[in-house]
């Protein structure tokens, strides 16, 4: 299983550094931005890849294109902006993964895709929103 929990911008740099990063990015309409999700899951589940990660791309608003960048294989320092707008504890969703414990039985991931917390149905992550 493999999700998407939205995305950060962190456009405004200095010297190749981050001056600040916000998320969820208001640059990208919304169906590029779900492509972007969709291209992400994509990747790690055709390599395998198991536990949190980030997905960076390059955008470009003149031709609404983006571009892959790289896959950083572990939780960034930035990673509590997509908490806030997720409500999802990361740290505490990569212990669940590592123990084996699959993303659709996790209370704050099913809270986050609309499910309720105490079902037990699957959800594809690939096709609900």
């Amino acid at each position: 299983q493999v999700v998407a929990l939205s995305g950060r911008d962190c456009s405004t740099q200095r010297r190749f550094q981050k001056i600040f990063e916000e998320g969820p990015p208001v640059i990208v309409p919304r169906s590029t931005f779900k492509e972007m999700e969709r291209a992400a899951q994509r990747l790690t589940a055709s390599i395998g890849y198991m536990g949190a990660g980030t997905i960076e791309y390059l955008y470009n608003a003149k031709t609404n294109q983006f571009y892959f960048l790289e896959l950083n294989p572990r939780l960034q320092v930035e990673h509590p902006v997509t908490e806030a707008i997720t409500g999802v504890n990361l740290p505490a969703t990569q212990l669940q993964v590592a123990m084996g414990i699959p993303l659709d039985r996790m209370p704050q991931i099913r809270s986050f895709y609309g499910k309720s917390t105490w079902d037990t149905t699957k959800i594809d992550f690939m096709t609900d929103e």
